[in-house]
């Protein structure tokens, strides 16, 4: 007979931990120690389900690093008496938050599997249910005794992706999230179909390690045409900045005013790190292909290849913290380190 996988489930905050109450018609928080309850398909799922949910659940619009650390420290704490992790957060922030995970949990060798939902637990038409189910049932995958997934993963609307390779695309649709740049772990339809070919992989099992400091002395800046040298010197005159996502155009590019350029190279020499991503949806930043991104590469700009926005910014605020010089920064960021990036 199999072994039944420990699933710790978290319930951080978010829609999903809502139920209607039908009496005023308004939403409340669920509880959680009612969950089979309330949710009788557990009971089919063959996994032994343990709940814990935060003192006070949040909105994900109120994420921040400290809430990160809570989330990583009660993985780590738990870590080996259990077999997997499926963590409940609101859509909103859910793929920075999954992100910033990935990198806190240095060589995981289990599933940590973020969720969420558009509607309600108790909706009539919510999708939190089938969104809880299959992320506890993929939480629960095991092959030879050990886990399948062995990643940070978000879930949504059948498709299982890497987390750090996520970005919420719509706000009302039930598929609400995308990974333009990396193509689904698993997808659920009649049958669970699992990619087991581009499942991220150790290269061999250590012990898990924690990084709970973050350096939120960092900002994205998004181009846009018309964009004044006075704005920029402003923002960038913030005496504490230590980082900077620069959102540019198509893959890679910005203005080659000699007054962006200048200001760029003064910042970097003085020990700004500042990393370069396309504000496209998908794709990547090919810095050297056009003219306008040569210049760039040649004062230190970083080049963040294909990562999301939201991974940029995490794994900015991980790596800041390590006090790293310009090449040795450069170097790491531009080499994927949980498979956030090609």
């Amino acid at each position: 007979m199999a072994t039944r996988a420990r699933i710790l489930l978290v319930y951080t905050g978010g829609t999903i931990g809502m139920i209607k109450d039908y009496s005023t018609g308004a939403l409340k928080p669920f509880n959680f120690n009612d969950l089979l309850q309330n949710i009788p398909e557990l009971n089919i799922l063959e996994n032994e389900i343990d709940t814990l949910s935060f003192e006070h659940p949040i909105d994900s619009s109120d994420m921040n690093p400290e809430e990160w650390r809570k989330i990583a420290k009660i993985i780590y704490d738990s870590y080996e008496s259990y077999d997997g992790f499926v963590i409940l957060h609101g859509s909103d922030t859910m793929s920075y938050t999954a992100s910033a995970i990935s990198f806190m949990l240095e060589n995981l060798n289990k599933p940590v599997i973020f969720t969420g939902s558009q509607l309600p637990i108790g909706d009539l038409r919510t999708d939190a249910k089938e969104n809880l189910i299959t992320s506890i049932q993929i939480a629960g995958l095991q092959k030879n005794g050990c886990p399948v997934v062995t990643e940070v993963g978000l879930y949504f609307e059948y498709k299982l992706y890497r987390a750090n390779r996520t970005t919420k695309i719509n706000a009302e649709h039930f598929q609400a999230f995308a990974s333009l740049n990396y193509p689904p772990l698993a997808e659920s339809g009649v049958h669970l179909a699992v990619n087991s070919k581009i499942l991220w992989k150790q290269s061999r099992k250590q012990q898990l390690k924690l990084h709970v400091n973050f350096n939120t002395d960092v900002l994205v800046l998004k181009m846009f045409p018309g964009i004044t040298k006075e704005i920029v010197n402003h923002i960038f005159s913030y005496p504490n900045l230590k980082g900077v996502v620069l959102e540019t155009y198509g893959s890679g590019n910005a203005p080659t005013q000699t007054w962006f350029l200048d200001l760029l190279e003064e910042k970097i020499s003085n020990g700004l790190k500042v990393v370069n991503v396309t504000q496209c949806a998908g794709g990547s930043v090919a810095m050297g292909n056009y003219e306008t991104s040569v210049a760039m590469k040649k004062i230190g700009v970083v080049s963040g290849k294909d990562i999301t926005t939201e991974a940029a910014i995490a794994k900015l605020m991980y790596l800041l913290d390590k006090n790293l010089t310009q090449k040795v920064f450069k170097t790491i960021y531009e080499t994927s380190l949980r498979g956030e990036m090609s």
